[in-house]
């Protein structure tokens, strides 16, 4: 993506808003089809788009009080939607006769604390937001320390981060807080800040493309963050970076007639925290078709719903 200048700021975040919108709109498709094709497909590139772009959103700031400002104004809304969501799991299981998920009190305390693989059924996606938040505060550390990410000194960090990435995901699956995954979100951030450096050229269509087919067509295994399976290494991965970039280009050449994905993308973490509780909820009544609009429509109400009251100041 070419740096225009100033005067192009608005449109630059335009088209960030509708690469979100693309993002969280493949996140609610691949929690609606749980099996095959479609849902390998978007599990292939959904989450590290989101990384890729707060990476290239990235600026160094002073690391206290970017630190305290990224727990404040994350760990909030984190524990708003959590607690919020057990509370209506807890009435509305009981109204169907079943048991709630968290029922064993104050034993359940201890998977509520540790979220991330410890939060499964309408909580699952909690890890996301944690994993971001550490990744973001370790990457503005190193970001104070050379500000210029092409700078060779990023090479002595990379590399061990990468191979812990890798080590850790073989190893295991338990992620506290989803911070299992946070070396491999630490360097998609990089990558994301990298790109902008970048000259776009219409000849990095054919190889990207090429190399997000590993992904999107199922050749290669797809990738599921959250538990740090990470697919083919460097390939499954690098696919997903491919997929993003070619959908970042697209979302610059579709900003102005894409209102609508720009709307979803402004509402993303709502979306991102609620959705799939209503899928959870409306699976037994609903087809996948109309689990898909009311998992997007439904948060995205409630997020314009929060901003027109006091409680923006609790969960946004």
């Amino acid at each position: 993506m070419e740096n225009r200048g100033h005067q192009q700021a608005p449109y630059r975040l335009d088209w960030v808003d509708v690469a979100r919108g693309i993002g969280i709109v493949a996140v609610v498709v691949g929690h609606v089809w749980t099996r095959g094709p479609l849902r390998d497909a978007m599990y292939s590139f959904h989450m590290p788009l989101f990384f890729l772009l707060s990476g290239m959103l990235s600026r160094p700031h002073p690391a206290g009080a970017f630190t305290r400002r990224q727990l404040v104004s994350q760990m909030r809304p984190y524990a708003a939607f959590l607690i919020l969501l057990i509370v209506a799991d807890q009435i509305i299981e009981r109204a169907k006769g079943h048991v709630p998920i968290f029922h064993q009190w104050p034993e359940d305390m201890v998977p509520i604390l540790l979220g991330g693989f410890w939060l499964r059924g309408p909580f699952t996606i909690f890890w996301f937001v944690p994993c971001l938040m550490v990744a973001r505060m370790l990457f503005n550390i190193a970001l104070n320390r050379w500000p210029d990410v092409l700078d060779r000194c990023w090479g002595l960090i990379l590399p061990p981060m990468l191979l812990m990435a890798y080590a850790l995901g073989w190893w295991t699956q338990a992620s506290p807080l989803g911070l299992l995954s946070v070396p491999m979100a630490f360097v998609l951030l990089w990558v994301g800040a990298v790109w902008p450096r970048l000259r776009w050229h219409n000849g990095l269509i054919a190889p990207l493309g090429a190399l997000a087919l590993v992904g999107l067509a199922g050749i290669g295994p797809t990738l599921n963050m959250k538990i740090a399976d990470y697919g083919w290494p460097i390939l499954s991965i690098g696919a997903a970076v491919a997929t993003s970039l070619l959908i970042f280009r697209l979302s610059a050449r579709i900003a102005g007639h894409a209102g609508p994905l720009a709307a979803l993308g402004r509402a993303a973490l709502v979306i991102m925290y609620l959705h799939v509780a209503v899928i959870h909820y409306l699976t037994p009544y609903l087809g996948k078709p109309w689990l898909l609009a009311l998992a997007l429509l439904l948060p995205f109400a409630t997020f314009h719903l929060i901003r027109r009251t006091p409680l923006r100041r609790v969960f946004l």
